[in-house]
């Protein structure tokens, strides 16, 4: 019997096993599959050994599948940017024939005629990386001989007309810029002696258009001057400049530097016969326009509401002076950066192993390696401050980067456990170089993204940093910008861990409580009413027992209606009654809510019916416009029972705007009026300045209002699509006569009569629309009310943040403030002295800022 039972356990656990065996068994690759994975795979080893074995297990391939061969070869260009001179070796070695007696064309043709195919297809979708990293490999293929030098002229001069066009957007003039000018550095020296005259008029074109760009520059410089209109720095490369001066270096030589900045291994490899071999003559193309949707909804003063997001200028921050990075090397590791966004780690390896695509002497050698005899000629670059360089310079642009903030700072986290002995003294560089600019005007925005990125990077590596090195700077102004940022970059690390170890971190002058470096204390909720000194101790106590209790909202608001009645026959002098009670709903009901965020959201939830009465004055229990004095009292009781915890000061904004409970125009409002001091001690607050922590609650209302737009438009596009539909099938039951007949327009008012649901949500979209607009409107004004009033003398660093958030508000927004630039700057510069100063350079940002500088 046990035997038995054994036998059946046993057996049991062997069939365990092979079930698991089964799930982990690979399944055989098919033959496509597997040349796939070859070209793919082509240099894990040793690109210039691999490619003979490549090419034969192309040619061997049975049955030749053109398209299979082509669509991998588009797939490993676009996506493997770094092996495109190796594929165009690759592709050159194809177009040898085997038998010089046939008439068809080679291998190699066959493959470039269909991969044009898939070029155009990229090109029609507008698909800018791909389309540039093809025209990338078809100059390579111009160098090789395989394509004619005349139609890679006409291809590239396709997008320099571009630059032409009558409105063209920086974005796109930008991308097609990238896409001739990198296709004219790599074939160069095949294109100038076959038309120098072109090669001019390629470059004249992006500089011509590059000297349009002047104040979208001076807009987004990560290092300013207020009052100054240049746009020339130091520290920082532009994009479309270095491109300009690129070209016009390697022109000057004759393109004779392409071959000392671009990796050419087929010059050694292909041994062709040009007498038999045409060069491929690539189809004339023309750039499609921009898409551009038209959905026929406006806001109810007759303005576009469709939002395009602008593009502006790049600027990449410079931080090693003898390790300025060359553009072909910056874009070659900006292109693995954004192709490998949805894998840091794979990012990471394929960063430290560039050097092996790149030409021997670009970097130095990594340490311990071998001394080479006769090491190459070449630059020497440092390969872990090159990389630190690019991430942080993409990750730092204004006025957004291209990916979230999350994939910069994990990437360098990723770096430094991968190489941790080179890439940490790059970092540290890095560090020491950014904390130094805040002395020389490195904006506000890059700073928030600096002291975010130093506050992460310290939480993972045990928050170990030096901070006696900025010892000295605990002289400088309070309101500096390295001793705000010290206080905002502790701030997160707090958020990121706890109180008492970030402050064991400090020396001691920083912990002191007169160096306003960290807060005195532990974030946390601060209860007004606990104390039982306070003279309303008792009547907080009988409302937050009516809370613990989870009495009802109507039983809650009839006791506060008792309790205003009460105050109101008291002997109390100086007291807003109306105000005092808000005051204690709001706090005993954060209270409740402060033990965790569930519990917020759940003590929300649960008595929306009162906070919605609070913020009506008391008079209505289903919410609406509210009552603009008792919202206020909301936020301003939620702000100070977390006073301590700026951070939740946010979050619970957020969650009252989502709740509806007030609107982002209020918060927009209250911010400018008392966000300034929020848990800050009196050498920090005061009036007249905007601090990251106030632009944070603008930013959080200001989204708030534009999202709630782009769903309610999505909403409406569907409704519409949904009825065309409907009414498309009805006309086809109708029969063919029904069919045949011509689709009568039918006016906005008919549809939206037949369709309750679509004449909603235009009601929706109509009412969203103008809070959208009066949250820009109220915050353009509170800009305007600041900076016309602020003093340089007493409040000089003030004042320059102020500035620098306006601009970001400028930048950031400008697609919003575009669409009602005009009603917007109508209503504020009825304010506006057109002599002052301030007013001069408020005007020039916001005219920047709206695409009014012309």
């Amino acid at each position: 019997m046990s035997y038995e039972r054994s036998h059946r356990g046993g057996g049991h656990r062997r069939r365990h096993r092979d079930d698991h065996d089964d799930r982990r068994r690979e399944v055989p690759e098919s033959p496509a599959e597997k040349l796939r994975s070859a070209i793919i795979r082509l240099g894990e080893v040793d690109a210039i050994e691999e490619l003979p074995r490549v090419e034969k297990q192309i040619r061997e391939h049975s049955p030749l599948n053109i398209p299979h061969i082509s669509e991998t070869l588009r797939i490993a260009v676009t996506e493997q940017p770094y092996k495109i001179p190796y594929y165009a070796a690759l592709l050159g070695m194809l177009h040898n024939t085997e038998d010089s007696g046939s008439d068809d064309p080679s291998l190699g043709r066959q493959v470039l005629e269909d991969f044009w195919k898939g070029f155009q297809a990229y090109l029609d979708k507008l698909a800018w990386r791909e389309t540039r990293l093809c025209i990338q490999f078809f100059s390579h293929l111009t160098m090789a001989g395989l394509v004619s030098a005349d139609s890679m002229f006409s291809l590239l001069q396709s997008f320099t007309r571009v630059l032409d066009e009558f409105g063209v957007s920086h974005g796109r003039a930008k991308r097609a810029a990238l896409c001739a000018a990198e296709g004219l550095m790599i074939g160069g020296p095949v294109l100038k002696p076959n038309s120098a005259a072109n090669v001019s008029e390629i470059i004249e074109a992006i500089q011509a258009y590059n000297e349009t760009t002047a104040n979208p520059k001076w807009m987004v410089q990560p290092t300013i001057k207020i009052y100054a209109d240049t746009v020339s720095i130091d520290n920082a490369d532009e994009l479309l400049d270095t491109l300009v001066n690129t070209l016009k270096t390697l022109d000057n030589s004759d393109f004779a530097e392409t071959a000392t900045s671009f990796p050419l291994p087929y010059t050694n490899l292909l041994e062709l016969d040009t007498s038999s071999i045409i060069p491929f003559d690539l189809p004339s193309v023309l750039v499609p326009p921009e898409v551009i949707e038209l959905d026929g909804l406006s806001s109810d003063t007759g303005e576009d509401s469709q939002v395009k997001k602008e593009e502006w200028p790049e600027y990449f921050l410079r931080l090693f002076d003898n390790d300025a990075t060359g553009y072909a090397v910056r874009t070659a590791l900006l292109d693995i950066l954004d192709i490998f966004e949805v894998n840091r780690k794979e990012c990471a390896r394929l960063l430290l192993e560039y050097p092996k695509w790149n030409l021997p002497g670009t970097f130095k050698p990594k340490p311990g390696a071998p001394a080479a005899s006769d090491p190459p000629p070449g630059t020497n670059w440092q390969l872990e401050s090159t990389i630190i360089e690019t991430v942080l310079g993409a990750f730092l642009i204004l006025p957004e980067s291209s990916h979230k903030s999350i994939y910069y700072i994990g990437l360098i986290t990723e770096l430094c456990k991968l190489s941790p002995s080179t890439v940490g003294p790059a970092v540290g560089k890095s560090i020491r170089k950014l904390y130094g600019s805040l002395a020389e005007g490195l904006d506000v925005e890059v700073a928030r993204r600096f002291a975010e990125w130093f506050a992460v990077h310290m939480s993972n590596f045990g928050f170990q940093w030096v901070w006696k090195e900025w010892l000295p700077d605990l002289a400088l102004d309070v309101q500096h910008p390295r001793r705000a940022f010290m206080r905002r970059a502790l701030e997160f690390e707090i958020r990121l861990s706890y109180h008492d170890r970030i402050l064991k971190t400090l020396p001691e002058p920083m912990q002191a409580p007169d160096a306003h470096t960290i807060a005195e204390q532990a974030p946390g909720p601060d209860f007004e009413y606990d104390d039982p000194s306070n003279p309303h101790h008792d009547a907080a106590e009988s409302v937050l027992n009516l809370f613990r209790g989870r009495a009802k909202a109507e039983d809650v608001i009839s006791r506060l209606d008792s309790l205003k009645t009460s105050l109101e026959n008291a002997d109390e002098v100086h007291i807003n009654v109306d105000t005092t009670v808000r005051s204690i709903a709001v706090q005993s009901l954060l209270h409740i809510g402060s033990r965790s965020f569930s519990h917020l959201l759940n003590a929300i939830e649960r008595y929306l019916p009162l906070l919605r009465n609070l913020a009506s004055g008391g008079a209505s229990n289903t919410g609406g416009s509210g009552n603009l004095e008792a919202k206020a009292d909301i936020l301003t009781a939620a702000a100070a029972f977390w006073k301590h915890n700026r951070h939740m000061v946010g979050i619970v904004f957020d969650k009252l705007m989502q709740y509806q409970i007030v609107d982002p125009t209020d918060v927009v409002g209250w911010t400018f009026v008392n966000g300034a001091g929020v848990g800050q001690p009196n050498a920090l607050s005061g009036p007249l300045s905007l601090s990251s922590f106030e632009w944070d609650l603008l930013k959080g209302a200001l989204d708030k209002a534009n999202g709630r737009v782009v769903i309610a438009r999505r909403k409406v596009a569907a409704l519409r699509k949904e009825d065309d539909d409907t009414r498309a099938r009805v006309k086809a039951s109708e029969g063919n006569d029904a069919m045949d007949a011509e689709p009568e327009a039918r006016p906005e008012e008919a549809i939206v009569s037949d369709n309750p649901a679509l004449g909603t949500a235009l009601k929706a979209f109509a009412s969203l629309t103008r809070e959208q607009k009066a949250a820009l409107s109220r915050t353009l004004d509170g800009f305007k009310a600041w900076l016309g009033r602020v003093n340089w003398v007493q409040d000089e660093w003030k004042a320059w943040e102020t500035w620098g958030w306006f601009r970001q508000f400028c930048r950031v927004y400008s697609p919003y403030l575009r669409n009602y630039s005009t009603t917007l700057w109508t209503v504020s510069s009825a304010k506006i002295d057109p002599a002052d100063p301030a007013a001069i350079l408020f005007k020039k940002i916001w005219a920047v800022g709206t695409g009014q500088d012309d």
